[in-house]
């Protein structure tokens, strides 16, 4: 069942779940639908970066294992075109671009606990028509569960007015524990990726990996390369299938299974003094975030897979972190 576990300065509860499914542990939060510590047996320290207070998440912690949306990643100086209308949107990102939503996105918000077994949980948000400047009334469900050795999550949404959607997982993994997530061994099944400008907008370039410090298809270690970039999966969602391995150097491996047509790498270089699980303190590189997701600022962009959801159509992706020794 959940359980309280905090509140947030305003006043609002939060509640816990503990889900148990094979060698996998995981607690989640109906704040944010935040995946807040995720276990494997025999491994000694958590595989994802989570905070201990849900207080601590609207702060340094944002974003940390929670689902982003209405629109995740960046829409471009915070507008876009619709159908012959101009929609502006919340300028939360640099003053003139909307990230992962707006400043009141779907991380902050309390989900509802739907349904509850003991290796899964549904849960349901509900965002009004014009929520941070966006179209159309939302209802988002998202599932969590652990089988197989995988953390899966199926986000589901529907509209009654045609709306950008994209919804996405930003948990940040750690494999090894050592707070330093750079020498990580990265894979990505990708040949092309998009490069974005000095506010991190993409140029709407679709430039091929071949040779450079994006080529990860044959996988090597992450380092320093400053990485916070979309790789170009498909130009449009697919039927469930492996796009990226991480591996630990203590060889700990995750693969990541997903429908969409994005993967976004962050390497966490802003991450400072975010408070950890076991007395931790979480700093820059601490974890690497493997985000599945629409291409950003697709709305702006016509030659990037379609980003939206019309009335009587479902927005539904799945993705799945498979962990093997």
């Amino acid at each position: 069942m959940a359980r309280p576990c905090g509140s947030l300065p305003d006043g609002r509860q939060v509640q816990r779940v503990t889900l148990r499914g094979g060698r996998l542990t995981a607690r989640v939060l109906t704040l944010g639908a935040i995946v807040q510590d995720l276990r494997l047996d025999g491994v000694g320290h958590p595989l994802v970066l989570g905070c201990p207070e849900p207080a601590d998440y609207l702060a340094g912690g944002r974003y940390l294992g929670a689902i982003v949306g209405r629109f995740a990643n960046r829409i471009g100086g915070a507008r876009f075109r619709l159908d012959g209308r101009d929609h502006a949107t919340d300028a939360n990102f640099r003053a003139r671009h909307t990230l992962h939503g707006g400043a009141e996105g779907c991380d902050l918000m309390l989900w509802h606990v739907e349904a509850l077994a003991s290796d899964r949980v549904s849960l349901r948000l509900e965002l009004p028509d014009g929520h941070m400047g966006f179209p159309g009334r939302l209802r988002i469900g998202a599932q969590i569960s652990l089988a197989d050795d995988a953390l899966g999550l199926t986000l589901l949404a529907q509209t009654d007015a045609p709306t950008p959607c994209s919804l996405a997982h930003h948990g940040y993994f750690d494999l090894d524990g050592s707070g330093d997530a750079r020498d990580h061994r990265l894979q990505v099944m990708a040949d092309g990726y998009l490069p974005v400008d000095d506010d991190l907008i993409p140029t709407g370039e679709i430039a091929p990996v071949a040779g450079g410090r994006f080529d990860f298809r044959a996988g090597r270690g992450i380092g320093d390369g400053g990485y916070d970039h979309n790789f170009c999966l498909s130009d449009a969602p697919q039927a469930l299938r492996p796009v990226a391995r991480l591996t630990g150097r203590d060889g700990l491996s995750m693969t990541v299974e997903t429908t969409a047509c994005g993967l976004q790498l962050y390497d966490g270089a802003h991450l400072s003094g975010v408070a950890g699980q076991d007395g931790r303190s979480h700093g820059a590189h601490a974890g690497i975030a493997l985000e599945t997701q629409h291409w950003p600022d697709a709305p702006n962009r016509p030659n990037f897979p379609d980003a939206i959801l019309r009335p009587g159509r479902i927005y539904a992706e799945t993705t799945r972190y498979r962990f093997s020794a």
